[in-house]
């Protein structure tokens, strides 16, 4: 029977990573790198396994993650956060999966349920949120060039249903504390892509977000939690704007049409917002008659 190992990496989780461990005791092997941590991390972590690596904690949190993955003895590897859970249903979905020799898949992804402020968000992008963490061990692994990057999977690749549970962002204090690393990671990336700048770009990005996020991806039926998320993201990648000004050393656009220009993509971002309030408003009318009127104004 195939076997596997779960790989998770912290660093001062005291609080989340019992529960983490506990919903991965399924497993027949677990392997814990722990980022140097100052709190009862690894001690926690004793209880459940014995093959613990205390490593630096690199602000590109996936080096440690490839470590683990490195250290794994099975034939399939389950890469796990701390603040991450898998349920029964998941445990028994994976062994079944991976149990089926005769498959030519090497890699699975798996859904994600974002708990964030207490609610389970069933929109704004955040659900199913496929993330790829089952994978054959020598055939995954993270590039280590961005905090938000996938495991990069050779082979055919499958998908299961029964989601990870994923408890995320508690408070605001949290989300913003991780906007302070993420956008930096993020402008260094455009940054080094070769981005062309442009100053719109502070009124597009944050736009963008947030239309994709509270109409594009239903935010709204999340209700006020899908509103704040939207905005809060949008404020994400307004964010990740400055930061890239400042990699500029704040250098100032020269722009004799820069209120004109201003008021230009203001006006767009307005009409914008108008056609997507129609448009869901359209989408959501059962009146048939009312619908086509909908249409027709749009």
């Amino acid at each position: 029977m195939a076997k596997i190992s779960v790989v998770i990496s912290a660093f001062n989780e005291e609080r989340k990573i019992e529960d983490c461990l506990k919903s991965a005791s399924f497993a027949d092997e677990i392997i814990f790198v722990d980022g140097s941590s100052t709190d009862n991390t690894v001690k926690i972590a004793k209880k459940y396994t014995s093959k613990i690596f205390v490593r630096e904690n690199n602000p590109m949190l996936n080096v440690n993650k490839n470590f683990g993955f490195l250290k794994a003895l099975n034939e399939w590897v389950l890469s796990l956060d701390a603040d991450e859970r898998v349920t029964p249903e998941l445990a028994k979905e994976i062994e079944s999966s991976i149990a089926n020799h005769k498959s030519s898949i090497v890699g699975y992804w798996i859904p994600r349920k974002n708990i964030i402020f207490g609610k389970w968000i069933q929109h704004s992008g955040w659900y199913p949120d496929h993330q790829l963490r089952v994978f054959r061990k020598g055939r995954g692994k993270f590039e280590e060039k961005h905090v938000h990057e996938m495991v990069k999977v050779d082979g055919k690749l499958g998908y299961l249903t029964s989601p990870i549970l994923h408890y995320n962002y508690e408070n605001v204090s949290q989300f913003l504390r991780k906007l302070e690393t993420y956008t930096q990671n993020e402008a260094d990336q455009l940054f080094e892509s070769g981005y062309t700048f442009d100053f719109r770009d502070a009124m597009r990005f944050p736009t963008k977000e947030f239309l994709s996020r509270f109409f594009a991806r239903k935010g709204y039926k999340d209700g006020l939690a899908g509103l704040v998320l939207s905005i809060f993201m949008a404020f994400y990648h307004f964010t990740i704007f400055v930061r890239m000004w400042e990699l500029r050393k704040f250098k100032d656009i020269p722009d004799k049409d820069f209120l004109r220009t201003t008021e230009k993509e203001i006006l767009s971002t307005g009409k914008e917002i108008k056609f997507w309030i129609k448009k869901e408003k359209r989408d959501l009318e059962k009146n048939p008659i009312k619908k086509i009127l909908y249409k027709i104004s749009s």
